[in-house]
């Protein structure tokens, strides 16, 4: 793998979506991860860079990203401009149903960066699809976060530990686990 992406590589923003501010989710960590996916965008813009935007429209009615309610807009750090390519998907995987796939073999783009919402969910499984679809793959920790979960036992987790361990299980196996300003340094 390069150490830095290029104009091959596309900037994968997975649901930032107002719905992920609901209280509904719990405890989060990582409160800058919007903040970074926003340096990151700003980046690929002003390089002229791909840019694709993931929206989570949930089938679920209590769901905070339902489609057609407030919290499945964009976040505003990261609203899309006219021209930059949005997706909406049901479920956990940018690839499955949205066309995805196709659209970067069409567009020559051979690697992403992917940041988002959540780590352990839709950015996980999203991941993972890329680099078993065989794309360059960069996951930026530091632009991701979680929330904390109660398993089937009920022994809770907090979102950083769950966090730290997806990344962890993504490094080097389906990505390079990166951090914001590693992709930022010229």
């Amino acid at each position: 793998m390069t150490l830095q992406p290029d104009q091959h590589t596309a900037l994968l923003l997975v649901d930032i979506q107002e719905g992920f501010r609901s209280v509904q989710w719990g405890q989060r960590n990582n409160p800058q991860a919007e903040a970074q996916a926003a340096r990151l965008l700003a980046r690929w813009r002003e390089r002229g860079w791909p840019v694709i935007h993931i929206q989570h429209l949930s089938n679920e009615p209590d769901s905070p990203l339902k489609k057609g309610s407030a919290g499945a807009a964009f976040q505003a750090a990261v609203q899309p401009l006219p021209g930059e390519t949005v997706l909406t998907k049901s479920v956990n995987s940018a690839f499955i149903g949205t066309g995805l796939e196709e659209l970067l073999h069409d567009q020559g783009l051979t690697g992403l960066v992917i940041a988002g919402l959540t780590t352990d969910h839709c950015v996980s499984t999203t991941t993972r699809m890329a680099g078993n679809l065989g794309f360059q793959t960069w996951l930026v920790g530091d632009a991701t976060a979680t929330f904390g979960k109660v398993d089937a036992q009920g022994r809770a987790f907090d979102a950083e530990t769950l966090h730290q361990a997806h990344l962890a299980s993504l490094h080097g196996e389906f990505a390079r686990v990166v951090q914001t300003e590693e992709l930022l340094r010229d």
